[in-house]
């Protein structure tokens, strides 16, 4: 089992990680039978291979969509950078030899 840190993000942070984001596509997406334990397994591995992946979600309900949200960085031990409508950037750096190097504030 894997021990992740939590980290804070400061906000210049979110920033360089949003313009990273910006053209990426969804690596996972959570539709209209919400979130499954194979969606949450895929969204694990998908974070071995990329620090930074944006998660489309395919749910009406505001008080749900919040609760998968809030399941997907407890799950992933992620940060997450932002929302906008339907979609989700989170953030996990690698435990050796990062890919994105965060400005220091």
């Amino acid at each position: 089992m894997r021990v992740y840190l939590k980290m804070t993000l400061t906000n210049n942070q979110k920033k360089y990680l949003r313009s990273i984001a910006h053209d990426l596509k969804p690596f996972v997406m959570i539709g209209q039978h919400g979130l499954s334990d194979s969606v949450l397994a895929e969204i694990d591995s998908t974070m071995l291979k990329h620090e930074l992946i944006k998660i489309k979600l395919r749910v009406d309900d505001r008080d749900e969509k919040q609760k998968i949200i809030e399941r997907i960085i407890d799950f992933s031990h992620a940060e997450l950078v932002q929302v906008i409508g339907g979609v989700m950037v989170i953030y996990r750096p690698f435990d050796d030899n990062p890919d994105i190097i965060l400005p220091r504030s």
